[in-house]
């Protein structure tokens, strides 16, 4: 029996025969996730049901030096769940209950296969939501929230995913199973930090117990239109310097504006119009209403050419779901597209969408802006058509070179997409090597083998024999990336 008959035969029979994937033309879904310019091949994909079986594949693996790698609904734009070849995919999917809530404590506990608006929509009745809001919150998973530290438009006020994660129980490299946290001020080290955000190299989160808050009273939600970028971004430096704290500010430029108008979910946005900032506040309600005027008084003295108020929650809803689907509109107006999300602080805005715009004209590449304005956190989309030679390497390049003009800002690679496979690399621009080797030095205790997501989030290291790759993994290769 070859080694992976083996395999297949022995996850058959822990977890039945629905539940294990193992034909070329079943892995081709499971190719790579929703960074589509890189591709490897799986040997198979499993689909546990609970935390006891997670434990039992891995365990298996583990001894059988197979590499693994967890994933969520394959929404991630990094590359993280993507094979590089000879990996098991333990899809998480089936994993997908809300297992407890506790309105008095307010928490709520799920499986890392909860869709994240769904915990908002079980829990809205009784006047609570989850706070953590990405673009995909429709589709991606609480856990893969988790290993991304996945953000959101309103991050800017209530924090991102590890502001809300209050106990993690998680499956080790060889299968042993730990729960951490669960106790406010936990002492010890913040191993519940450690493990949000490390993108499936740490472990395999299993149940994730998060904060959920109460309704706001009020809210209000304001679009100012500019006829220059530079407006918006002042204004948006100017809005927080003036200590109002919005719940979101974000921005979307002439390309982007172009892409969702022509998209399934228009807002109406004025033909011609250069930058709109899309802005939020709410809490309690008095003092709203005082909190919007304050930020149309800030756009104004930055050449506002419009605003407009939301007349109600269902105005509201569609300029949220115009900015939100933003990232698929792209498709109306390019072939093909590719995002970054560098960081950088809010007062340089105007500088680096300026160094952003330089590249996009020495490319020939257009680049839409569409981002968190409020915390600093772009989103450059390149847009490009694969069918062109030699187009989606460029692409890539002018990928790494804004995350080049972000970092050279004081800023950073990353803010809530991740590293993966794509920017691991671009790490250097941020850690010199010794950093990136202790931080290699931190993995190994978690993962010493590298079978837990392989070669994924660090670039390789100067050293050699750092790792051991158990099954032969070649290089991803390139292929188109469909917008």
């Amino acid at each position: 029996m070859t080694e992976k008959a083996e395999m297949v035969k022995e996850m058959i029979r822990q977890l039945g025969d629905d539940a294990v994937l193992y034909r070329d033309e079943d892995l081709l879904t499971y190719e790579c996730d929703g960074l589509t310019v890189y591709r490897g091949m799986p040997i198979a994909v499993v689909f546990p049901s609970s935390t006891a079986e997670v434990s039992g594949v891995v365990k298996w693996l583990y001894e059988n030096d197979i590499p693994f790698i967890p994933r969520g609904a394959g929404t991630g734009l990094s590359g993280g769940a993507t094979p590089l070849g000879g990996e098991v995919i333990i899809s998480l999917v089936r994993m997908k209950k809300l297992l407890h809530l506790d309105y008095d404590n307010r928490e709520a506990v799920v499986q890392p296969g909860y869709i994240n608006l769904a915990l908002t929509n079980s829990i809205t009745n009784k006047g609570f939501y989850y706070a953590p809001d990405p673009s995909s919150q429709s589709n991606c998973t609480i856990g893969g929230n988790v290993a991304e530290n996945a953000g959101g438009a309103h991050c800017l006020k209530y924090g991102v995913t590890t502001n809300h994660v209050l106990g993690l129980e998680v499956v080790l490299h060889n299968g042993e199973v730990i729960d951490i946290g669960g106790v406010p001020d936990t002492p010890g080290y913040d191993l519940m930090g450690l493990l949000t955000g490390s993108e499936g190299t740490l472990g395999i989160v299993t149940a994730i117990t998060v904060r959920i808050l109460k309704n706001p009273e009020g809210k209000e939600t304001a679009m100012a239109y500019f006829d220059t970028v530079e407006d918006a971004s002042y204004a948006v430096s100017d809005i927080i310097a003036a200590g109002i704290v919005p719940a979101a500010i974000e921005m979307m430029d002439e390309i982007a504006i172009q892409g969702v108008e022509r998209a399934t979910k228009p807002a109406g946005h004025p033909e011609g119009s250069k930058a709109v900032l899309i802005m939020e506040v709410d809490g309690i309600a008095a003092g709203i209403e005082e909190q919007i005027k304050d930020m149309v008084s800030v756009c104004e003295r930055h050449n506002v050419t419009e605003i407009k108020v939301a007349k109600n929650d269902r105005e509201r809803g569609r300029w949220w779901a115009n900015r939100k689907t933003a990232f698929g509109a792209m498709g109306a107006i390019s072939p093909d597209y590719l995002v970054q999300d560098g960081v950088i602080p809010r007062s340089r805005l105007s500088e680096v969408l300026a160094n952003i715009a330089d590249i996009s004209a020495e490319s020939g590449l257009r680049i839409a802006n569409v981002f968190h304005a409020g915390d600093g956190n772009l989103h450059p989309l390149i847009l490009f058509d694969a069918r062109n030679e030699g187009e989606t390497d460029l692409a890539l390049k002018v990928g790494s070179q804004t995350l080049e003009a972000c970092t050279a800002a004081g800023g950073s690679i990353t803010g809530e997409h991740g590293v993966g496979i794509e920017k691991k690399e671009d790490m250097r621009l941020v850690f010199t090597e010794r950093e990136i080797d202790r931080q290699l030095n931190v993995r190994s205790v978690f993962n010493p083998n590298n079978m837990l997501n392989p070669d994924k989030q660090f670039p390789k290291p100067a050293r050699c024999g750092e790792v051991k790759q158990a099954v032969g993994s070649g290089e991803a290769h390139q292929v188109v990336g469909q917008g």
